[in-house]
């Protein structure tokens, strides 16, 4: 998935003189990921360049390019170091073309890793994708696979709004199952792994249908999707998996067939529970598929504590509590 991203914003760079890419550690290290390695080398120090541990300045700055004319993809290095940016998201990135009447845009895209997987605890695994969800004017996109990364990543670039781009760390390098505290493959023995080479584009607000069924439709993005994934087949359940991709735009065409299809929904996501992105898609799954439910939705999330370090592991939504959910769905009504 690093590949990938890397190599999205290689063609981009290549592609459009207006591509802009900044950060902390952006330049001549490449990243702390290593998602920009060797990009700064390729493109210049003009295109590619390093900036002061400022995440309100680097939010700031892309957003006054992004009125000018250029297309900034800013890296905030821990999307837990997101928050002093928040002032210049929702104040003025996601306002500002509503706000001057067309006449200036904000398209800038900011790339976070998010969520566990490095056990870094409470500063370096939170996962705050439901903030911007609530956020008029921002888009928000969690990709699954290097595929769709790379895809997803120049399609958000190429768009006229603000996108924030956040990647699950815990699969840069390879797929869990939930079973373990590494991949349990690396992405290029894995079935999602084949990234075309080239421009392309993973058009915003499609959700990708990760397997087909007919007992229970699962919605799940980003690392929940290996997830969920692995326990159903280890269930032997027939059930159908949605990787939202977007969150906002949300594919809810895509959510309501699956459901009406299946009459079970499962939620899941690493984030914590109250107030989480699972609640929403709860409530528009009651709201549009209330007569075709045959048993009460479920949600598998984070817990409502502070992010765990050593415990990082029970914290995630794994193969026990997904397991438990699937056993109550699937109860005979």
């Amino acid at each position: 998935m690093i590949e990938a991203i890397n190599d999205a914003l290689d063609i981009m760079l290549a592609r459009d003189p207006d591509v802009v890419v900044l950060g902390e550690d952006v330049g001549y290290f490449g990243g702390v990921f290593r998602a920009t390695a060797g990009l700064q080398k390729k493109h210049g120090r003009t295109r590619v360049f390093d900036t002061p541990i400022s995440e309100c300045g680097i939010i700031g700055v892309a957003v006054g390019m992004g009125a000018y004319g250029l297309r900034p993809v800013p890296e905030i290095q821990f999307a837990d170091y997101i928050y002093p940016g928040l002032d210049q998201l929702v104040s003025e990135a996601a306002r500002l073309r509503y706000r001057s009447a067309g006449e200036f845009i904000a398209p800038l895209t900011v790339r976070s890793p998010f969520g566990g997987g490095i056990f870094g605890g409470q500063t370096h695994s939170q996962s705050p994708e439901a903030l911007f969800t609530h956020v008029a004017g921002l888009k928000t996109v969690i990709p699954s696979t290097p595929h769709d990364a790379k895809g997803l990543l120049i399609a958000a670039i190429e768009d006229n709004d603000p996108v924030i781009f956040f990647e699950p760390k815990r699969i840069y390098n390879g797929p869990f199952d939930g079973y373990y505290d590494k991949p349990v493959e690396p992405w290029s023995r894995h079935p999602d792994s084949e990234v075309p080479e080239g421009h392309y584009r993973v058009p915003l607000g499609k959700a990708r249908i990760v397997q087909a069924g007919e007992a229970l439709t699962v919605l799940a993005y980003g690392t929940m999707v290996h997830v969920a994934r692995a326990v159903c087949a280890e269930k032997g359940v027939d059930a159908e998996i949605l990787d939202l991709r977007t969150l906002v735009p949300l594919d809810i065409d895509a959510i309501e067939a699956s459901v009406r299809k299946t009459g079970r929904c499962l939620i899941v996501h690493e984030a914590t529970r109250t107030g989480g992105f699972g609640a929403e898609l709860s409530a528009l799954v009651q709201e549009r598929c209330f007569y075709h439910l045959e048993a009460p939705i479920e949600r598998v999330t984070g817990f409502d504590t502070p992010y765990p370090h050593s415990l990082e592991w029970a914290y995630f939504p794994g193969p026990v509590r997904l397991g438990e959910a699937i056993d109550r769905l699937m109860m005979p009504a």
